[in-house]
């Protein structure tokens, strides 16, 4: 997984499978840019992200979540419920704004 925080206000911390960088899924009416500018972070493992968000979520950040492996780590430590899962062309996004 890809891990880059941007600083503005509040940490945003996009999240994404390293496979998806680059790409744009596209369904009906929404359209997702997995851009590198703002997804293309540092490779980091499970472990790794984990403690990324949760050093995060004590700042007060937001959270991007784009891919399988992204979405399961936030479910995986109750940032996000499935109900807050969207799919765009078959690729699970969550978005947590606390």
């Amino acid at each position: 997984m890809l891990v880059k925080i941007h600083e503005s206000y509040r940490k945003i911390v996009a999240v994404c499978d390293s496979d998806l960088l680059g790409k744009i899924v596209e369904e009906g009416k929404m359209r997702l840019d997995i851009s590198k500018d703002f997804f293309g972070g540092e490779k980091k493992s499970e472990k790794e992200v984990i403690e990324i968000i949760k050093d995060a979520n004590l700042d007060d950040a937001t959270f991007n979540f784009v891919g399988k492996k992204s979405v399961d780590v936030a479910l995986k430590i109750g940032l996000i419920d499935k109900d807050g899962i969207i799919s765009i062309q078959g690729v699970p996004c969550a978005l947590s704004l606390l």
